[in-house]
């Protein structure tokens, strides 16, 4: 076990005032992040909130264990310390604060956009350029390797199937991959403002087309937060039911993505027979609520 002094715990599905979420001193709450991840915590959520100029610094963690969640928070202004040299699972998380807030992770290994998103400091960002509104996603320097034989390709950011764009950069001699870098930010819906002063009668489907793969997951999870802050208590009966969409749901993305790396190395059989099965979990969802992807 980690010490979780400095956290506020509670379960999935438990809701909590926002007052009750502990403030510490930056120091403390960044090797507190550092701590739970050495003895297994898993970051769910790290994010800034509220001023730039006194940024809040929220983290969420979660423990596989004892199914536990754990927050806290802090403040920082312009910079604070990188953690990712010692806890990797921050890098993405450090860098999308930098990246909306023009806050600093100093000391980061691989300082660069996420997700190429206009920064919410106007005329300043992380990277000291003066309008991000003229960033666009993917035009960035993308590291190489340089060497005989060397090749690379590109794939994306139109996919083919649901899953969301993204633009891909391999490095890679013959079939070995030396490097991979992923470059996002193609799709900007508005979701998080779009729930401000909600829920509206179209939340919940808006809720459902966050990602084109995870239709049940994110409704759900958009349902427990409403229930917990109600107070709502769902019999048995319906909980059942949305376990077995999302696990149909399940089923069929792994089911494809199973067929997608089978296609991917060349054996085809097995690529078109996956396919087969992953339609059979779509066409038991569309027969439970009318939608192959389960919306509804």
């Amino acid at each position: 076990m980690t010490d979780t002094s400095f956290m506020k715990t509670f379960y999935n599905g438990e809701s909590l005032p926002l007052a009750a979420v502990p403030e510490v001193r930056l120091e403390e709450f960044l090797q507190a992040i550092i701590n739970a991840a050495d003895h297994g915590w898993k970051i769910s959520a790290f994010f800034g909130e509220g001023n730039p100029a006194e940024l809040n610094l929220y983290v969420v963690l979660t423990a596989r264990a004892d199914g536990l969640i754990g927050v806290m928070r802090s403040k920082c202004s312009g910079s604070f310390p990188s953690i990712t040299p010692y806890c990797p699972q921050a890098n993405l998380f450090e860098r999308e604060i930098a990246e909306q807030f023009g806050v600093v992770p100093e000391g980061h290994p691989w300082f660069k956009p996420l997700r190429f998103h206009q920064s919410f400091r106007p005329g300043y960002d992380a990277w000291g350029r003066a309008d991000r509104s003229a960033i666009l996603p993917g035009v960035t320097d993308f590291y190489r390797v340089e060497g005989e034989e060397v090749h690379e390709v590109a794939v994306g950011p139109v996919h083919a199937g649901v899953i969301e764009p993204g633009h891909f950069r391999f490095q890679c001699h013959g079939e070995e991959v030396f490097h991979l870098e992923i470059a996002l930010g193609y799709q900007h819906r508005g979701m998080e403002g779009a729930l401000i002063g909600g829920p509206k009668p179209r939340t919940l489907y808006e809720m459902e087309t966050v990602a084109g793969d995870t239709t049940v997951g994110h409704a759900w999870a958009h349902c427990m937060i409403l229930e917990s802050l109600t107070d709502v208590h769902l019999p048995a009966k319906a909980e059942v039911l949305r376990g077995i969409g999302l696990e149909l749901e399940r089923l069929a993305n792994h089911t494809g993505d199973l067929g997608a790396i089978a296609g991917d190395t060349g054996y085809l059989p097995t690529s078109s027979y996956c396919g087969r099965i992953r339609g059979d979990f779509l066409n038991m969802s569309a027969v439970l609520c009318g939608s192959r992807f389960g919306r509804g």
